[in-house]
């Protein structure tokens, strides 16, 4: 899995920190301050001026369905239509279970295996796929503004998400965080910001909580 920042608003922070200040009339110069405070109180409509473009290398289906719930986003997936599915995403639980891994491989081996064969009996790409597991491999392009991404962070960085998903979503937040500090200065899972909500909270959440201040 591979994720890249492929384009977003020139300088976001400045850009929000300028909508802020035309919304409330405020005449600050607190840039960290005024952005801070607005998306304490939950005020993000400021945010969804500036966007951020991903591409995403290698997850699989069942990632990328994860993904696409998501709907404030925009998504360009590698089409199986036309394109010649290659490649298949092993979970690290299995990996880690060689009895697992081998069941797995197997598997994935003749799930190929028919693949190819019914592409060879003459069979277009699109009917061929259907005997693909989701652990299938494709490329995406998602856009996101800041607001949604705020969001999709929250859900997605916290140890209750599938790790490979988990595993994107954090990715994702390192190059918001390099691009636009202030905005995502405490992105991440909702214990980041205070409690959890989750019914059985993690044990070690302040491990978690320094992680993301971190990161």
């Amino acid at each position: 899995m591979e994720v890249k920042l492929l384009n977003y608003t020139p300088n976001p922070d400045d850009i929000c920190f300028e909508t802020a200040k035309i919304c409330y009339q405020s005449k600050s110069n607190d840039k960290e301050g005024l952005l801070n405070k607005i998306i304490k109180a939950g005020h993000l409509s400021i945010l969804e001026h500036a966007s951020f473009t991903f591409l995403i290398k290698g997850i699989s289906r069942v990632a990328s369905h994860q993904l696409v719930r998501h709907r404030i986003a925009s998504f360009t997936q590698q089409s199986h239509r036309y394109t010649k599915a290659s490649g298949f995403f092993t979970p690290e639980n299995i990996q880690q279970n060689p009895k697992a891994k081998k069941t797995f491989d197997e598997l994935i081996k003749k799930a190929q295996l028919a693949y190819e064969e019914l592409i060879k009996l003459g069979l277009p790409k699109e009917d061929a796929r259907y005997a693909l597991p989701c652990a299938i491999v494709s490329d995406i392009i998602v856009t996101m503004n800041a607001r949604e991404l705020l969001h999709f962070f929250t859900l997605r960085t916290c140890q209750k998400a599938q790790k490979e998903i988990r595993d994107i979503a954090i990715e994702m937040l390192k190059l918001c965080k390099q691009t636009a500090p202030l905005i995502f200065k405490n992105a991440g899972p909702f214990c980041v910001r205070g409690g959890c909500y989750e019914s059985k909270p993690c044990k070690d959440i302040n491990q978690i909580r320094q992680f993301f201040v971190n990161l």
